[in-house]
């Protein structure tokens, strides 16, 4: 009673402006502001109504593809800004369709190219970021001069690809969940077609014909009929037969078939190469535990931080799922674990409301006293903070997987190898919370409990013994397979897992859990072996044949505790969360029949090894 009582009156304090508080606080306008080509971008705009030549204001921004509505100037949204800290502190809230969305001219493209190298009239995302920022800075009367933007998703992608516009008035900027290449994120994973998207595509891939208020794809949505989300993706069929049923005039999914190789079309949507010479604040935000866009955070930071000396350069990944740092829910579970109580509320008011602050508010040319990492341990379940990431202060570990079922620290003698059958007719599941399917994107399966996937005949486990002391894993993980497979394609899942001891004890928030033998994933990747030379140019597996499969799972912060165990598991299907590989070599992968399925022998050899960062 006392945990609800304290959860109800933060939860309160969260949102002490409602709406009728922004009304008598703020005055809304909406505008058409024109781009260098000619296309208008419809904007609102909500100042505070105590603006005046003494009391200026800062600008803070969000572009996005999802609607800035409500629509119409007597017409207010719940709530301004990423947190209510930011509202009550009071800032010219600015809010814009991008092109071909909603209200707004033009065509929409998913990651729109940069336009690299720009004439008058070229137009990208970063252009249209200057124009806007220039129209209001000139436009808006008593604001101070200072713009900040942000954004989550693909917002968070508007925001980076913003952090290149370079106007001077733009001092702050925060991608948060970012998309920065969709074949390594998002609706890819190192080229693997994410299945468990599939719902998303009307949003995505439909262009609309007018300005519009509502959503124009909605009739095109796939609605569950059942609880047992399963059910339609084990009826779904071939990427082939699901894009013919249902998205056969969807121009995104039509994109994805026509181009199964990093080819032309997905590398001018990469951003990471235009991320130079940023001279301003950035704050990367992502989750530890974001299915949708976790290598977009760590990616744009190390890119930053690479190209450009010049920016105020900052990353925070939290323990979080898509979004979740924007949602207060007083305790914060991921799935099953617990991770403390109030961290999205940590977050908004000591590092999201403190970066804005200082930026927009006070001196922008000296740095925020905010760490250059601010990293949450999803073991120790604390914030930790470094002044690098990865830390300088970890260093490199193999464990090997040894064909006795071992993870060890020191290579086996013997050439031996582990072996398993990998049938595509019955992928191994990617979760076994059923419901969960019926949603837009998975969220829960990045830290769900890995035991449904023992003792299958697709699935090999490596695993140490009890931990004698604690050991942290900080910064990047590669797999370095040696596979022979007796099929000519595969694809390869490695997962981190995290093995809780016997006797853990239970948690009276979630009963119906057993925590005790909990094998809760800590980090999981996939990797088509047609890309493991080329992601450009695949290549066929000789049946049989010795090769090398290496790949790089996502960073972590995470500590195996004493009396815990690491665990490895290794597979070649994870359904319905990646697109089943045929496990037969074709030109285009998508246009796989039932009968290109090839059931397959699959060999992992004994100087198989996972190299991970150990902070000492």
């Amino acid at each position: 009673m006392k945990f609800l009582l304290k959860t109800l009156l933060l939860l309160m304090s969260l949102n002490m402006f409602s709406q009728e508080d922004i009304k008598s606080n703020y005055d809304k306008k909406e505008v058409y502001i024109p781009m260098r080509d000619g296309v208008k971008l419809y904007t609102a705009i909500y100042t505070p109504k105590d603006i005046s030549k003494d009391k200026k204001y800062p600008m803070l921004m969000q572009r996005t593809c999802y609607s800035i509505a409500p629509y119409g100037e007597e017409n207010f949204k719940k709530s301004l800004g990423p947190s209510s800290f930011l509202e009550e502190d009071k800032y010219i809230f600015i809010y814009q369709d991008v092109r071909g969305r909603y209200m707004s001219e033009g065509l929409f493209t998913n990651m729109t190219p940069q336009v690299e190298h720009k004439t008058k009239k070229d137009v990208d995302e970063s252009t249209d970021t200057y124009d806007t920022v220039d129209w209001l800075v000139k436009n808006i009367k008593n604001n101070n001069g200072k713009v900040g933007q942000y954004g989550t998703s693909y917002p968070g992608f508007y925001t980076a690809v913003g952090t290149i516009a370079n106007h001077p008035a733009l001092v702050a900027s925060s991608p948060q969940a970012p998309i920065s290449d969709f074949f390594f994120d998002d609706f890819h994973h190192n080229g693997a077609f994410v299945m468990g998207y599939f719902r998303t595509f009307p949003v995505f891939g439909v262009q609309k014909t007018k300005a519009e208020k509502d959503g124009w794809y909605m009739s095109q949505f796939i609605r569950p009929t059942s609880k047992d989300g399963s059910i339609f993706f084990n009826e779904l069929g071939t990427v082939k037969e699901a894009t013919d049923k249902y998205y056969k005039d969807n121009f995104f999914m039509q994109e994805i078939v026509d181009h199964p190789s990093y080819d032309s079309f997905w590398q001018s949507r990469n951003l990471l190469p235009h991320l130079k010479n940023i001279n301003h604040a950035v704050m990367t935000v992502g989750g530890w535990f974001d299915a949708e866009d976790l290598a977009g955070p760590l990616n744009i930071y190390k890119t930053i931080e690479k190209t450009s000396p010049k920016a105020k350069n900052t990353i925070v990944m939290g323990p979080f799922s898509h979004g979740a740092w924007a949602r207060e829910t007083g305790k914060h579970f991921h799935n099953d674990i617990y991770f403390g109580d109030s961290i999205a509320t940590f977050y908004q008011k000591n590092i999201e409301f403190k970066f804005f602050n200082h930026y927009l508010k006070s001196n922008s040319k000296n740095a925020v006293a905010l760490p250059e990492a601010y990293m949450f341990d999803t073991g120790k379940k604390v914030w930790n903070e470094f002044t690098n990431w990865p830390p300088k202060e970890s260093s490199k570990l193999n464990f090997y997987l040894n064909s006795n079922g071992q993870l060890e620290k020191e290579k086996s003698k013997n050439n031996s190898y582990s072996e398993y059958y990998s049938d595509p007719n019955n992928p191994v599941p990617s979760s076994i919370n059923y419901g969960e399917y019926n949603g837009f994107t998975p969220r829960n399966y990045m830290s769900e409990d890995q035991r449904f996937a023992l003792n299958r005949p697709d699935v090999i486990t490596f695993t140490t013994d009890y931990l004698t002391a604690e050991m942290t894993l900080a910064g990047e993980i590669m797999a370095k397979l040696k596979i022979a497979s007796s099929s000519t394609d595969a694809d390869f899942i490695v997962k981190l897992i995290d093995i809780y001891p016997a006797d853990e004890p239970q948690n009276a928030d979630k009963p119906e859990v057993l925590y005790a033998n909990y094998h809760q994933m800590v980090r999981s990747e996939v990797m088509p072996a047609r890309f493991r030379n080329s992601f450009e140019k695949p290549e066929a597996l000789t049946p049989n044949q010795t090769t090398e499969v290496n790949f790089r799972l996502q960073d972590v912060l995470h500590t195996f505790k004493k009396g815990h165990k690491i665990q490895i598991q290794v597979q070649s299907t994870w359904y319905p969360m990646i697109a089943v590989n045929p496990q037969k070599f074709l030109d285009n992968q998508y246009l796989a029949k039932k009968e290109d399925y090839t059931k397959s022998f699959i060999k992992i050899f004994n100087d198989s090894h996972i190299e991970v960062e150990v902070l000492k």
